[in-house]
């Protein structure tokens, strides 16, 4: 079986910074493309940024500049600096990554639990 479990959410005040982490493990063979998700209360859930296994990354753009995307390939870990954090940054943060499993020819989609974001002062 595969999980996926992030790790680094909490309240920080407006102008802060947090390190978000998503762990993969299992048994898995390769992690390819790995996203970070948010959804707000009442709003529908948007993707905040994507890496490859090669490392080519894409932002949403009110992000753009303050969010940076990153991964470890030997530790199946992604991980989501967050700075100059914003009340509107509120909400929780799933990640999410398309997992090429032992045993398997085909990849799969595979999700966390999230972890929530609160920014307020």
């Amino acid at each position: 079986q595969v999980q996926l479990v992030e790790s680094g959410g909490g309240l920080v005040q407006p102008g802060g910074s947090l390190r978000l982490s998503c762990a993969a493990s299992g048994s898995i063979l390769e992690v390819y493309t790995m996203t970070w998700y948010r959804q707000a209360p009442e709003k529908q859930r948007e993707p905040v940024a994507s890496i490859t296994w090669g490392g080519m990354t894409n932002y949403l753009d009110s992000v753009k500049g303050r969010f940076t995307i990153s991964r470890d390939n030997a530790k199946n870990t992604m991980y989501l600096q967050m700075s100059s954090l914003k009340p509107e940054d509120t909400a929780v943060y799933y990640c999410s990554a398309n997992i090429h499993r032992i045993g398997y020819s085909n990849l799969v989609n595979f999700w966390g639990q999230g972890t929530r974001v609160t920014v307020s002062s």
